[in-house]
């Protein structure tokens, strides 16, 4: 049940990523153009900079249920299979205790910054911006966590990638 959840939620995510970047770069056009014809629209700049906060972590879920996050295997290709799989392990713990304190610490600022407001758009709270944070933190803790339970159902076997 979980896992067709994340399944589906992770083609949302692209979906919505996918249109933030596009409504972005639209956003970006359209104030450059205004501007070069001496009708400045500020607003535009504050939108496109809520979309991308939002989209980067959106994007930052995809790559990580995909495993195509950088990576540095230089010393750890090196080791055992049982020593990569403890430091796979390990390496998950201090993700999900990272992002745990990010979900933590997003929620706070989000609550701090609700009464604060865009400067160019000033009917909208930036804990629009700020709740991208925990939301994204989120999604990648729940990714991190299939990880782990794939890993300790697999025994440390390759487990097929989500698309």
């Amino acid at each position: 049940m979980i896992r067709e959840f994340h399944r589906r939620l992770g083609k949302v995510e692209a979906v919505v990523a996918a249109t933030f970047l596009l409504i972005m770069v639209g956003l970006i056009f359209f104030a450059g153009i205004a501007r070069l014809m001496a009708m400045p629209q500020n607003w535009t700049i504050d939108f496109a900079t809520c979309l991308f906060a939002w989209a980067c972590f959106l994007c930052a879920d995809i790559a990580w249920r995909r495993d195509g996050l950088m990576s540095i295997d230089l010393f750890t290709e090196r080791l055992s299979d049982k020593s990569k799989r403890v430091l796979k392990h390990v390496n998950y713990v201090l993700i999900c205790a990272f992002l745990g304190y990010i979900i933590y610490a997003g929620l706070w600022v989000s609550w701090v910054s609700r009464a604060r407001a865009f400067q160019g758009i000033p009917w909208i709270s930036y804990s629009w911006i700020s709740m991208s944070l925990p939301v994204g933190a989120f999604f990648l803790l729940l990714t991190t966590l299939i990880k782990i339970a794939d890993d300790l159902k697999s025994g440390g076997q390759p487990v097929a990638k989500e698309g």
